[in-house]
C-alpha cells in the first residue's frame, strides 16, 4: 500500500455500507431506536416506502392531506352518532349499540310478524358507502359492526370523496326464503328455495311470469301451470292512483291543441307532458320543442320539469283524424313507468282517447275515467222525474249483446 493510499485510510473508515440515511443518528440510544440499530432500519425503510407512494405532486399531496383531515374529524363525530333501524317504511334511532341484531329482530317482531323467524331473516349494514352482511346475528353487537366500518380505511377513503360527511348508519333486515303453506306444500319465490324446503308440492313464479305447481314423486317431478292456487293472493292487472284525477277543463284544453293540427285540411300529431306539482298540488301540462308529421312525433323532454319537485305523470299525444291506439313505435318509445294517452278521430264532436300503464316497458290499458275527471254539471230535478225505471226482462241480456255486436261492426266499419 502506498503512503498515499495510507493517508486517506487513516481519514476515513469504509465498512462496505450502503450511503447513510439523512435520517439516521448514529449517536441515538437504543430506547430511542425502538430496540437497536434493526428496529431504525425497519422503520427508516417504512419511511422510504411511504415516501416512494406519495404523490410527487404538492398540491395533489396537500388536497389528499386536508381531505383524510375532514374525513378523520367527521368519523370521530360519526361514533357518538345513533345507528338507525330502517325496515319497510319505518326508522327509529337504536340507543342501545350492545344488543345483538337477533335481539333488535325479536324487538321489532312485535310490529313487523315477517321477522319472528330468525332463519328466514338477514341483516345488512349500510353506512355511507359502505355496505356489511351481518354473518352471526345473534352473536353479532350492533356497535361492533357499526365500530368496525367506522375504523376501515374503505370508510375513511369513502368518506374523504362523499358530499354529505354525515352519513347514517342504516341497519336493514330481509326477509329471505320466505315460504307458506302446510308441511308438504309451500310457496316460494324461487326453485332454489322450493328444492331446499323439499316440499311434495311448491307453487314458484317463473320468468315467463307465469306461475308453475311443482309436484315431487318417486316417479319424477312433474311441472305445471298453477292455475286457480288459493294460496296465492287474488292480483289483478291495472292502476291504482294516488294523485287526484286529471281535471276536465285540462283535458278540454288538451284536446282544443290537438285539434288545431287538423286546420287546413294538413294533418298532424302532437305531444304533450302532463306533470303533477307536489308543492302546489296541481297539474302542469308542458308542450315540449317537438318536430311532427302526420304520423310521427319527435320531442326533447323539457328541462324546467327536470326538479324533483315535479311528477312526470303522463305523455298524451294525438292522431289526428286517426283512430286511438298504440303503435309499435309507440310500444317502443314508451318503456318508463308512466301513464300514456292517445287521442283520436278528432274531427268527432267527441274524439276517441285510450289510456295505458307501462310498467317498465310491459302495458296494460285502463279505463281512461280512472285517471281523467269527469263533467259532472247539475241538470233540472224534473228531468228525472220524466224517468221509470222498468222491471228487467230475461231477454234484456240477448237484446244488449246484440246492440253491442252492431256497435263493434259499425265502429270497426270507421
Amino acid at each position: 500500500m502506498s503512503n498515499e493510499e495510507t493517508k486517506v485510510n487513516e481519514n476515513s473508515i469504509d465498512l462496505g455500507s450502503e450511503p447513510i440515511d439523512d435520517e439516521f443518528d448514529p449517536f441515538a440510544s437504543e430506547d430511542d431506536l425502538g430496540g437497536g440499530v434493526k428496529a431504525d432500519t425497519s422503520a427508516s425503510q417504512q419511511t422510504k416506502t411511504e415516501k416512494s407512494s406519495a404523490s410527487g405532486n404538492p398540491l395533489d399531496n396537500a388536497i389528499d392531506a386536508a381531505e383524510t383531515k375532514e374525513a378523520t374529524a367527521a368519523q370521530q363525530n360519526l361514533t357518538e352518532k345513533l345507528p338507525v333501524f330502517e325496515y319497510a317504511g319505518a326508522t327509529e334511532n337504536i340507543d342501545d349499540t350492545s344488543k345483538t341484531f337477533d335481539e333488535l329482530r325479536i324487538e321489532k317482531a312485535a310490529d313487523f310478524p315477517e321477522l319472528e323467524d330468525g332463519k328466514r331473516v338477514s341483516w345488512t349494514v349500510e353506512y355511507g358507502k359502505v355496505t356489511k352482511s351481518v354473518s352471526d346475528p345473534k352473536a353479532t353487537s350492533i356497535g361492533k359492526i357499526k365500530s368496525e366500518i367506522e375504523t376501515s380505511k374503505e370508510f375513511i377513503d369513502a368518506l374523504k370523496k362523499a358530499k354529505d360527511k354525515n352519513p347514517a348508519c342504516k341497519l336493514k333486515p330481509r326477509v329471505t326464503a320466505q315460504s307458506k303453506g302446510t308441511a308438504y306444500k309451500g310457496v316460494f319465490t324461487n326453485i332454489d328455495d322450493a328444492e331446499a324446503a323439499c316440499k311434495i308440492i311448491s307453487i314458484v313464479p317463473g320468468k315467463d311470469g307465469k306461475v308453475y305447481e311443482i309436484r315431487n314423486t318417486n316417479m319424477g317431478k312433474f311441472i305445471t301451470p298453477a292455475g286457480d292456487c288459493d294460496m296465492l293472493s287474488d292480483v289483478r292487472a291495472g292502476f291504482v292512483p294516488v294523485l287526484p284525477r286529471i281535471p276536465m277543463d285540462l283535458m278540454i284544453k288538451i284536446t282544443a291543441f290537438f285539434r288545431h293540427y287538423l286546420n287546413g285540411g294538413v294533418e298532424n300529431e302532437a305531444l304533450l307532458n302532463i306533470y303533477y306539482d307536489k308543492h302546489t298540488n296541481k297539474f302542469i301540462v308542458d308542450a315540449p320543442e317537438q318536430t311532427v308529421s302526420k304520423v310521427s312525433v319527435d320531442s326533447r323532454i323539457s328541462e324546467s320539469y327536470a326538479d324533483d319537485r315535479y311528477i312526470h305523470y303522463m305523455d298524451i299525444h294525438s292522431h289526428n283524424s286517426m283512430r286511438a291506439f298504440f303503435s309499435s313505435t309507440d310500444d317502443n318509445d314508451e318503456r318508463a313507468t308512466r301513464l300514456y294517452s292517445v287521442v283520436g278521430n278528432l274531427q268527432k264532436y267527441f274524439p276517441d282517447i285510450k289510456t295505458r300503464i307501462s310498467n317498465g316497458g310491459k302495458f296494460h290499458e285502463i279505463d281512461p275515467s280512472e285517471v281523467f275527471d269527469f263533467v259532472d254539471l247539475p241538470f233540472p230535478g224534473e228531468w228525472k222525474d220524466k224517468v221509470q225505471l222498468r222491471t228487467p226482462h230475461k231477454d234484456d241480456e240477448t237484446e244488449v249483446k246484440k246492440a253491442w255486436d252492431t256497435f263493434m261492426d259499425w265502429s270497426d266499419d270507421k
